[in-house]
C-alpha cells in the first residue's frame, strides 16, 4: 500500500468503525430531541440519529429543516402550532379560524419541504361534555381535510393520557379518537397513537392497535412507568409491539420519544431502542 493510500485509510478508519449497519426492520423509525442528552448540540443529535438508522426526526420546526436533511433525515411531524396546543385546540370553536388559517399554511409549506405529517390535539375538556367536544374537532377537520388530502399530508391528532401527564385532555381513549376519524372519514386525517399514553389509559396495546390500524398514521413510544427507556426495566413487550404494528403492514413512521432514565447513556439507550423495533 502506498503511504498516501494507507494514511487516508487510517485516517477514515475510526469514522467507519462508528457506522452502523443499516436497518433492515419493516418499520420506519425516527426520534424526538427528549431522547438525547440535554447537553448535546441538536446537530450532533441529528449524526447520531442518522448514525445508527433513524429516518427522521418527529416535531423540528422549519428554521432547523436544513440541519435534519444535511444529515439525510426527514422532518417527518410538523411540530404544534398549526393544530393548537395540547390544552387550547379543536374542541374549542373560538379557535377555529385561527388554526385553520395556519394549518393551510402548514400543509402547503409541509407539502413544499417533504414533511408528511402535522400533529394536533383535541384540547382540554374545562367542563365541556364529549360529544360536543368530538363535535367540534370533527366540524374543523372537515374544513382543512381537501386540502390535506390534495397535498398528500396527514393530520394527526394525538392520543394522550389524562391520568398521570395532561390532566382533562379531551382525547384520553382510543374510542373517542377513532370515533372522531370515523365521522371525518379520511385517509388524510389519522391518530397519532401513543403508546406511553395509552398503556396509562386502557392497556390492552397490540389487540387496540390491530383492531384501529387503518385510523392510526403515527406512533409515539416511552416506557411506562416513566417514560423512560423501552427495554426490560419497564411494562411493556416494545419488540412483540413493535411486530404487530409491522405485521400489520404499517408504512408510516414510529417515533421515539421516551427520556433516558437517570444513570442511562443516551446514546446507548436509543441505539437499543432501535434495536428493539428492528423487526
Amino acid at each position: 500500500m502506498r503511504r498516501r493510500e494507507f494514511v487516508t485509510a487510517v485516517a477514515a478508519g475510526p469514522l467507519f468503525a462508528q457506522r452502523e449497519a443499516p436497518r433492515t426492520g419493516r418499520l420506519k423509525q425516527c426520534v424526538t430531541e427528549g431522547v438525547f442528552s440535554k447537553s448535546m448540540d441538536f446537530e450532533d443529535t441529528c449524526r447520531q440519529a442518522a448514525r445508527l438508522g433513524s429516518k427522521g426526526y418527529d416535531l423540528i420546526g422549519p428554521e432547523r429543516w436544513p440541519i435534519l436533511k444535511k444529515y439525510g433525515l426527514i422532518p417527518t411531524m410538523y411540530p404544534p402550532g398549526p393544530g393548537g396546543t395540547i390544552p387550547n385546540a379543536l374542541n374549542r370553536t373560538e379557535n377555529h379560524a385561527r388554526l385553520e388559517e395556519r394549518m393551510h399554511a402548514a400543509i402547503d409549506e409541509s407539502a413544499a419541504n417533504g414533511v408528511p405529517a402535522i400533529i394536533t390535539f383535541s384540547g382540554n375538556r374545562r367542563g365541556m361534555n364529549d360529544d360536543l367536544g368530538a363535535d367540534n374537532c370533527v366540524a374543523f377537520l372537515n374544513r382543512v381535510k381537501a386540502h390535506a388530502e390534495d397535498k398528500g399530508i396527514d393530520i394527526c391528532m394525538e392520543l394522550l393520557n389524562s391520568k398521570v401527564n395532561h390532566k382533562d385532555y379531551m382525547c384520553d381513549h382510543t374510542a373517542w379518537g377513532v370515533g372522531v376519524m370515523k365521522r371525518v372519514n379520511s385517509p388524510r386525517v389519522k391518530l397519532l397513537y401513543d403508546i406511553y399514553h395509552m398503556q396509562i389509559m386502557e392497556g390492552d396495546i397490540a389487540r387496540t392497535i390491530t383492531d384501529n390500524i387503518q385510523w392510526i398514521g403515527h406512533f409515539h413510544t416511552g416506557g411506562n412507568p416513566g417514560r423512560h427507556e423501552i427495554d426490560g426495566t419497564q411494562e411493556l413487550d416494545y419488540h412483540f409491539v413493535a411486530e404487530t404494528i409491522a405485521n400489520l403492514g404499517f408504512t408510516g413512521y414510529i417515533a421515539h420519544e421516551y427520556s433516558p432514565a437517570p444513570g442511562r447513556e443516551a446514546i446507548a439507550s436509543l441505539k437499543q431502542a432501535m434495536e428493539i423495533c428492528d423487526v
